[in-house]
């Protein structure tokens, strides 16, 4: 199955990239790489998990959560100068940001949500390389931010 008929399946709707709040662009090709600006988990125009994770603040599932919806605005930017999600060949990598309280160390847990996305939409070409960091803050106090970098054709 294509990319666009795994995330129909199941019922992933790629979402209008959202508008930068700086200078920058959502996302850039350069050559066959299509690298994207950090994308936050914004469902509708709302944050879907703010705060710190770990702790007495969002837990490590509703924060893998978000870095699933953070993956799919991610993948809507790349698509936006790709010609389409079906355009894209491989995931290459994947870098997750976490809001992490202190002593909270699983990040790559929160990781996984995102990563398992991209592997159930790209089969094996959505196995990737990638870094799980934990920060002290995230713009608008979002839980996740990441960015993406995908391979396309010629």
């Amino acid at each position: 199955m294509s990319a666009s008929e795994n995330l129909a399946k199941m019922g992933i709707e790629l979402p209008p990239v959202a508008t930068p709040v700086g200078s920058y662009v959502p996302a850039i090709r350069s050559g066959n790489l299509v690298i994207t600006s950090g994308q936050l988990p914004l469902k509708d125009g709302e944050l879907t998990v703010l705060g710190k994770v770990g702790g007495t603040g969002a837990t490590i599932e509703h924060a893998a959560d978000a870095a699933a919806v953070a993956v799919v605005n991610a993948l809507a930017a790349a698509s936006s100068v790709t010609g389409g999600v079906d355009n894209i060949q491989r995931v290459i990598r994947l870098g997750v940001f976490v809001n992490s309280a202190p002593g909270f160390f699983d990040q790559a847990q929160v990781a996984n949500g995102a990563s398992d996305l991209l592997v159930k939409v790209f089969g094996d070409a959505g196995k990737h390389a990638r870094a799980a960091v934990g920060v002290a803050e995230l713009p608008l106090n979002a839980a996740v931010e990441l960015e993406l970098t995908v391979e396309v054709a010629g």
